[in-house]
């Protein structure tokens, strides 16, 4: 079996800035959350069976405790922010696994269900639904991938490699040094992509690169000003690298057979109802006819 996770903070991200607004009768904006349900269940309908969504239903999480700076949800629209809980809700009234995180982040979900799922030998293949560099450091080899699903494409433990020059257990120190201005920590000056994917792309890991420029490859151009700011900000480079590494240790799922799609509740009328979305209930109910007809 082949498991699908999905950032659906991502996922609702993207369509609220695409799909045209829509209100409920209270006045609600919905438009966004009706476009992700639309999404979930397209990829039913292609076969997905497997499924687990998870979200930020805070976006502060232990992070904001660790780093000052790290990123919040100022400055979030409230039409865009005052979705996650009615996204939340939807989906699992449509019979999806949802992961709602509050003192973790989604991302850490979509991460530690990737590992259990790819433990378990009936499962083939994990695919993670986000273009987000973060969860690139899950992927392992064709077994934990990353899918694009905008772009469509598919990034294995290669493609990591080639889009940043570092193996994906490489990632948090890459990020650590690069920096993520959606998360909010600014990396190490002069520590740019290609540097970063030069050094640990020969290094591996932050402890593993010499402290002292002369024994750095030759390869290595602007070693010696690498070097000072390094030692300089190491702390620092120590710190970004525990924000950006994610934690397996996030509960998920007891059994992977809890991610298994097998039909809507009966409230999903009544959330349709209120999502204007009564193509998604007849299309939810065509498919859940499909799967007791065995097809």
């Amino acid at each position: 079996m082949d498991i699908y996770l999905v950032d659906g903070t991502y996922e609702l991200f993207r369509h609220f800035f695409v799909v045209p607004k829509s209100a409920d009768s209270k006045g609600q904006e919905i438009g966004a959350t009706r476009a992700v349900l639309g999404s979930v269940l397209n990829m039913m309908e292609r076969g997905t069976r497997y499924v687990g969504v998870a979200t930020d239903h805070v976006i502060e999480s232990f992070r904001n405790q660790l780093y000052l700076h790290y990123k919040t949800g100022a400055g979030i629209e409230e039409a865009l922010f005052s979705q996650f809980p009615i996204l939340e809700e939807a989906l699992q009234s449509m019979g999806v696994k949802v992961w709602p995180m509050v003192e973790f982040e989604a991302d850490d979900a979509l991460a530690a269900a990737a590992v259990k799922a790819s433990d378990l030998p009936e499962v083939q293949k994990v695919i993670i639904c986000t273009p987000d560099k973060d969860l690139s450091q899950c992927v392992v080899g064709d077994r934990i991938v990353q899918l694009d699903r905008m772009r469509n494409t598919v990034r294995n433990e290669a493609g990591v490699i080639e889009k940043f020059g570092v193996s994906p257990k490489s990632i948090p120190d890459y990020l650590a040094l690069v920096g993520d201005t959606a998360d909010g920590y600014p990396g190490l000056p002069g520590w740019g992509a290609k540097a970063s994917g030069t050094v640990l792309g020969l290094y591996g890991h932050l402890e593993n690169i010499p402290k002292i420029a002369d024994q750095w490859s030759s390869s290595i151009r602007g070693a010696k000003k690498l070097a000072a700011t390094l030692q300089e900000q190491w702390d620092d480079a120590i710190l970004f690298r525990k924000l950006a590494t994610l934690r397996y240790d996030v509960p998920v799922f007891n059994n992977i057979d809890e991610l298994r799609w097998r039909g809507p509740s009966p409230s999903f009328e009544e959330t349709c109802e209120r999502l204007k979305a009564k193509e998604l209930l007849k299309r939810c109910n065509v498919l859940t006819e499909q799967l007791a007809a065995g097809v």
